[in-house]
């Protein structure tokens, strides 16, 4: 009779596993030849740092802002591996060319897309103000750091190609670049709530009524039939006719109208064609941890290093839309392996 089960867990010390490599030539007495033994494979005269050792270093810099001091210390703490902060700048340098690499092939695939979502954030290099733009769909996501925050950038990126559908928030460098635009629902909804709050009863609160709808019926839009989202389509045109004829006093209220009436036909895009999210709540995602490594590091010295940063995140973000998780991700790339979705 089993009286009792329970677990302990415990955790190996982990501690350097070192291959020290001895090459011998040989001279031949008779040709005057030298036979030269040959290198085992993995263990290139190159840095000493293995590949698994770069991987964790860049998963803990770029995904934990982890600062360089504080990495060269973690590795002598927990691993007794002494490794300098110049030596962790030159293996990072060293990694730059594989990211950039995928980078070029997710880019690729971006510029094919159907439906693409964008947003930016501010970021520090060497104290001036840079932006790193994302742009992401469910395949694929891009970041780039640029000096820029206009629509050059865009420009830039889609190199010359014109998706179908631009899904964003109001910022004018955001829009005109797709034939049809989905306007963040998200974004809406918290502008309404802050009209409501500053004292609006005529208009913000049945708007937000209408986009909260809107919201409802965005989560079952790819399993309702074509006919349906018709229906709703023309419904919620219908309630935007009545909530437009109405005259708020409040300026704020006053000001989300003369919005609407501006982009209304870009609040429901979705409900036509339900490959397009109804925000940009994924693009937002996408950004929270740069805004979190400029809050933890104050930013980037170089603008190598807020490039391949940006890199980083472009192949943790899309090897995501794959199931894989960040330090996978790291290591597929490092290994010479796509992780984008072949298609």
């Amino acid at each position: 009779m089993l009286h009792s089960r329970y677990d302990h867990i415990d955790l190996p010390v982990v501690r350097p596993m070192v291959t020290r490599v001895e090459r011998y030539a040989g001279h031949c007495p008779c040709c005057g030849g030298v036979t030269l033994a040959p290198v085992p494979a993995g263990v290139e005269d190159a840095s000493p740092f293995s590949t698994n050792i770069m991987a964790l270093a860049i998963y803990l810099r770029f995904t934990h802002a982890i600062s360089y001091r504080r990495l060269s210390q973690l590795f002598l703490h927990l691993y007794a591996l002494r490794i300098s902060e110049g030596a962790l700048d030159a293996m990072l340098r060293r990694a730059k060319p594989s990211f950039d690499n995928e980078v070029a092939t997710i880019l690729a695939r971006l510029r094919r897309s159907r439906v693409v979502c964008s947003d930016e954030t501010s970021v520090r290099i060497d104290g001036r103000t840079d932006w790193d733009w994302v742009f992401q769909n469910d395949q694929v996501v891009i970041h780039v750091v640029r000096d820029s925050r206009a629509a050059s950038v865009v420009t830039e990126v889609m190199a010359g190609h014109r998706p179908s559908i631009w899904v964003s928030d109001l910022y004018g460098a955001q829009q005109g670049h797709a034939d049809l635009w989905q306007v963040c629902l998200a974004h809406q909804l918290r502008d309404c709530q802050y009209a409501i709050d500053a004292g609006d009863t005529v208009f913000a609160p049945r708007m937000k009524a209408a986009l909260l709808r809107a919201v409802v019926l965005a989560r079952r839009r790819t399993s309702l039939a074509e006919s349906t989202r018709r229906t709703w389509l023309r419904r919620l045109d219908h309630d935007l006719n009545g909530i437009m004829a109405l005259v708020p006093d409040n300026q704020h209220a006053r000001r989300l109208r003369k919005r609407y009436g501006k982009v209304r036909n870009s609040l429901f895009t979705f409900l036509e064609h339900p490959d397009a999210p109804p925000d940009n709540n994924g693009s937002e995602r996408g950004l929270r941890p740069t805004a979190t490594y400029r809050k933890v590091t104050g930013g980037f010295r170089s603008k190598w290093g807020a490039d391949l940063f940006a890199g980083v995140r472009s192949v943790v973000g899309t090897a995501a839309r794959r199931g894989l998780s960040a330090d996978q991700a790291i290591r597929v790339v490092l290994g010479g392996d796509p992780v984008v979705q072949p298609g």
